[in-house]
């Protein structure tokens, strides 16, 4: 199950528009909502917590690696994202999602 969460953020990022990212990541409320929205539908589908919260890592590595913060939030997570290891990463994922839970 976890490979199939895995491949399908995995293909979700790779398919995004500039567009769709630009409008997410435009304001960190945008941001919120998107993810609640993720969260929401993980949680109808069945995921645990643990799942959610690894999917929301994988999120967060894309996010670090490949796009620029658009505002003061986001530049702090990305901060915090890359000063801390994979397991204070993972941490921050699971408050991510409790955040917007």
């Amino acid at each position: 199950m976890e490979n199939k969460v895995d491949a399908k953020v995995n293909d979700k990022l790779q398919d995004m528009s500039s567009e769709q990212k630009d409008e997410i990541l435009s304001s960190f409320e945008g941001f919120k909502d998107y993810l609640s929205d993720k969260v929401e539908k993980a949680d109808k589908l069945g995921l645990n917590e643990e799942q959610i919260a690894k999917a929301a890592q994988k999120v967060g590595d894309y996010l670090a690696a490949k796009e620029e913060p658009r505002n003061r939030e986001e530049k702090l997570l990305q901060e915090l994202w890359k000063a801390g290891n994979e397991e204070e990463q993972h941490k921050l994922a699971h408050l991510l999602v409790k955040l917007v839970s």
